[in-house]
C-alpha cells in the first residue's frame, strides 16, 4: 500500500509516533487510509450539510475495512460573490483547490480518496485533483437544493437576480423582493436549476466518478446520506480491484460528457471545465468537436432557467441514467467506459426508465434536434465564443444589433439598469477574461437585469468573461481571444452592429478587415486591474477561455 511509506518500517517509527499523537490504533494503522476531501463550510449554503455527508462517508470507508482521514478543501459561493471584485476570486479558486488536495494526498500518501464537493468550482477543482493523483477515488457531491415557492410556482436564484430587474424596471415592489428573499432557497445543497454546481455534479456522474444518484438527490433527502455510505463503501472495493480515475477519465468518457452535457442544456461554464480536467488527465479535448457532437444529441431537458423544471424533478424522472438510457437509444454513448461501480456505463443505464417524459424528452420527442450548447466562431470570435442555445428564446437565435460597449461589468450594469439599453442592442462587456479581470468573472447580474427589465426577448450580451448557469437568453461567453490580449472583441467600437447567427454558429462584427487592422494597430494593453496577491500570479499563468482557463508556466517564460 501506498500508505506503507508513512507506516511500516523501522525508518517509519517517527511516522507512527505522529499517528499515535493523532489517537489512531495499531488496527487502523494496518488498514488503508483513505484521505475524505470535504469542502464542508459556513458559508456557501451547497456546503453547509457536508459534514453530515462527512461523516457518513467515514463510516462506509470503516464498515469497508479502511481507516478515513478527513481534511478540507476550500470553497467560494458564487451568489454571494456575484456582482463585485469577490467574483474575481470564483475561478481561481479551481486551481487552488486541485493544488492543495494533490498537496496533501501525496505529502501524507493516502491509498485511496473520495471527494466531497458540491458547488461550482469544488467539483472540477477536485476532478482535477483526482486525475493528477490517480488512486482510487470516489466522488460524493452535497446535493442539490429544493425548488423554492412563490405565488405557486416554483423558483430558484436566478429568479431572485430576475427579481432585482423587475424591481428596477418598475415591475416589482420592494414587498415582493423580499417575499422572493425569503422563498426562492428553502433549503441547503446546490441552488436548484441545472446550473454550474449542478451541471458538474451530473457531469461526474456521467464521467464516472460518482455513483447512481450524485448530481440529484436532494441534498436534504436521507438517500443522500446513504449514497453516502456507499461511496465509502465502494472506495474499498475500488482499491481492491485497483480501479484509478485514469481507467475511468479516458477520451471516450469525456466524448459522453459532451453528449449527455447537450442532451440536458447544462451550464455553459461545462465548456470551461472539461477541458480543464480532461488536460489534468494528458486528454485533449478541443471545443471544436463540440457543434459536432451537439449536432447529433438531441435536447431532452429543460431544467430552469431554461425552463420550468428542476433537479428534484430530474430526480424523480430517473436522473442522470435515465437521460443516457434515453441517448442510449440511438447509439449515442460510448457503453464501454469503466465507473466506479466497478460496471460498464452500458451495464449501469440498462435497467433505468424515464419516469417522466414531460422533464426528460423521449429521444424521438426531443426540444431541440440539437444539443443545448453551441460554440460560436467568426470575425469577433476566432476561437470560441460559448453560447447555451437551449436558454434563448426563437427570435433572438439569429440577432444582428448596434454595439454597446463596456470595459467592465459595473459599467454595463449602471447603463442596464438606468435605462439606457433599448430592444436591438448588443451588450459588449470586455476586459473580463481569464487575464483580464482577472478571473473571468461570471455576469448574472446583468443578464438578471436585462430579463428582468423584460429586454431578454431583445437584447443579446456578449462577453470574454462568462455566465452563470442561471443566465439565460442570447448570452455568449468565454468569447476568445480576449480583450487583455488583443482578440477582436477588444476592437469593437460603439454603434458597430454585430452579426449572432447561432443556427449556424457564427458570432461577427460588420466592420471591415481594413478597419479592424487600424485598429489593431493603434490598441494598446490595458494596465493590469489587479497588481498584488493570488490573482496576479494567476493572471500570468492563466491561459484563454477557449483552453478551459487552465495555468500554464509558458506564459511567463
Amino acid at each position: 500500500m501506498r500508505s506503507d511509506q508513512v507506516k511500516k518500517g523501522m525508518q517509519q517509527a517517527p511516522h507512527r509516533s505522529l499517528f499515535n499523537a493523532l489517537g489512531y490504533t495499531k488496527e487502523e494503522m494496518n488498514r488503508p487510509l483513505v484521505g475524505i476531501v470535504c469542502s464542508y463550510n459556513e458559508i456557501v449554503p451547497g456546503h453547509m450539510n457536508l459534514d453530515k455527508i462527512a461523516e457518513a462517508v467515514k463510516l462506509g470507508v470503516a464498515m469497508a475495512g479502511g481507516t478515513p482521514v478527513l481534511f478540507p478543501a476550500i470553497a467560494v459561493c458564487d451568489g454571494i460573490a456575484m456582482g463585485h471584485t469577490g467574483m474575481k476570486y470564483s475561478l481561481v479558486t479551481r486551481e487552488l483547490i486541485a493544488d492543495s488536495t494533490e498537496c496533501m494526498a501525496k505529502a501524507h500518501q493516502f491509498d485511496a480518496l473520495v471527494m466531497i464537493p458540491n458547488c461550482d468550482k469544488n467539483v472540477p477543482g477536485l476532478l482535477m485533483a483526482a486525475a493528477r493523483i490517480n488512486v482510487p477515488t470516489v466522488f460524493v457531491s452535497g446535493g442539490p437544493m429544493l425548488a423554492g415557492h412563490v405565488d405557486g410556482c416554483k423558483r430558484s436564484l436566478s429568479s431572485m437576480f430576475e427579481a432585482v430587474g423587475a424591481y428596477e424596471a418598475g415591475k416589482m415592489t420592494e414587498e415582493k423582493v423580499e417575499e422572493y428573499v425569503d422563498k426562492v432557497c428553502p433549503t441547503c445543497g446546490s441552488c436548484s436549476g441545472m446550473y454550474t454546481a449542478n451541471s458538474m455534479n451530473c457531469m461526474t456522474e456521467v464521467i464516472g466518478m460518482g455513483l447512481q444518484g450524485n448530481g440529484t438527490i436532494p441534498a436534504v433527502y436521507s438517500e443522500r446520506i446513504r449514497l453516502a455510505k456507499h461511496a465509502g463503501m465502494k472506495v474499498m472495493e475500488m482499491l481492491e480491484k485497483n480501479i484509478r480515475p485514469s481507467d475511468i477519465m479516458t477520451k471516450e468518457a469525456f466524448l459522453n460528457c459532451l453528449t449527455v452535457d447537450m442532451a440536458l442544456g447544462c451550464s455553459t461554464n461545462t465548456m470551461l471545465h472539461l477541458p480543464a480536467i480532461a488536460h489534468e488527465a494528458g486528454i485533449d479535448i478541443s471545443m471544436d468537436i463540440a457543434n459536432e457532437i451537439s449536432g447529433r444529441t438531441p435536447n431532452l431537458c429543460h431544467l430552469a432557467p431554461a425552463g420550468p423544471t428542476y433537479m428534484e424533478d430530474l430526480n424523480e424522472a430517473g436522473g442522470v441514467y435515465a437521460v443516457m438510457n434515453e441517448l442510449h437509444k440511438k447509439g449515442l454513448l460510448h457503453e464501454e467506459c469503466i465507473t466506479v461501480t466497478g460496471k460498464t456505463v452500458g451495464e449501469n443505464i440498462k435497467d433505468v426508465r424515464n419516469m417522466n417524459p414531460d422533464v426528460i424528452r423521449p429521444i424521438d420527442q426531443p426540444y431541440m434536434q440539437t444539443g443545448g450548447i453551441a460554440v460560436l466562431k467568426g470575425n469577433l470570435a476566432p476561437d470560441t465564443g460559448i453560447v447555451k442555445q437551449s436558454a434563448v428564446v426563437p427570435e433572438m437565435m439569429v440577432h444582428e444589433g448596434p454595439a454597446r460597449v463596456f470595459d467592465c461589468e459595473e459599467d454595463a450594469i449602471e447603463a442596464i439598469k438606468g435605462g439606457k439599453i433599448v430592444p436591438g442592442d448588443v451588450v459588449v462587456i470586455r476586459y473580463e477574461g481569464p487575464k483580464g479581470g482577472p478571473g473571468m468573472r461570471e455576469m448574472l447580474n446583468p443578464t438578471s437585469a436585462i430579463a428582468g427589465m423584460g429586454l431578454g426577448e431583445s437584447v443579446a450580451l456578449i462577453t470574454d468573461g462568462r455566465f452563470s448557469g442561471a443566465s439565460r437568453g442570447a448570452s455568449i461567453g468565454h468569447v476568445s481571444p480576449e480583450a487583455a490580449v488583443g482578440g477582436p472583441i477588444a476592437l469593437v467600437e460603439e454603434g458597430d452592429i454585430i452579426k449572432i447567427d447561432i443556427p449556424n454558429h457564427r458570432l461577427d462584427l460588420d466592420v471591415s478587415e481594413e478597419v479592424l487592422a487600424e485598429r489593431r494597430a493603434a490598441w494598446k494593453p490595458r494596465e493590469p486591474k489587479i497588481t498584488d496577491g493570488y490573482l496576479q500570479r494567476y493572471a500570468a499563468l492563466v491561459t484563454s477561455g477557449n483552453r478551459g482557463a487552465v495555468l500554464d508556466l509558458n506564459q511567463i517564460r
